[in-house]
């Protein structure tokens, strides 16, 4: 039997791109809470999305014969509330700066209204062969520009 699935996706509102994510009971502590490192899980879903959106294919990227990959080199997060099980969540990626070979993003995630996590995420574009960073390219840069 075949049967029809969608897989969550994000929409842009302008240069926002916005992701929903629900806290399900393996992302909770013995407190009930959402575990501090889960909130990074959905910052790293929210970025892929935001690049699938965009119309670039990671996995194209990745089976390229020099295999090429976004790495997170420098993450700064402030935590302000807790999110607890079966919150509906909002996660948002803003990009404030993309240049040569890194990029850099601002997110945030919300229950509602309420703002519960800030990033400030610094991208790399890596050859994962030759183990250093390169240019991103210009494919990539027209689609982040157009925003």
């Amino acid at each position: 039997m075949e049967y029809q699935v969608k897989a969550p996706e994000g929409n842009f509102y302008g240069k926002v791109f916005v992701f929903p994510a629900r806290v399900y009971y393996e992302d909770t502590d013995a407190g009930g809470v959402v575990y501090y490192a889960n909130y990074l899980k959905y910052a790293e879903r929210a970025r892929t999305e935001f690049i699938r959106a965009l119309g670039i294919n990671q996995q194209d990227a990745l089976e390229s014969e020099d295999k090429y990959a976004f790495m997170v080199r420098g993450l700064n997060i402030e935590y302000k509330a807790p999110a607890v099980l079966d919150d509906l969540l909002t996660v948002t990626c803003v990009l404030t700066e993309v240049k040569g070979a890194g990029a850099e993003m601002k997110q945030e995630i919300y229950r509602g209204d309420v703002l519960l996590v800030t990033m400030a995420v610094k991208l790399a574009y890596v050859s994962l062969v030759k183990k250093r960073p390169v240019r991103i390219p210009a494919e990539l840069t027209a689609k982040t520009e157009a925003l």
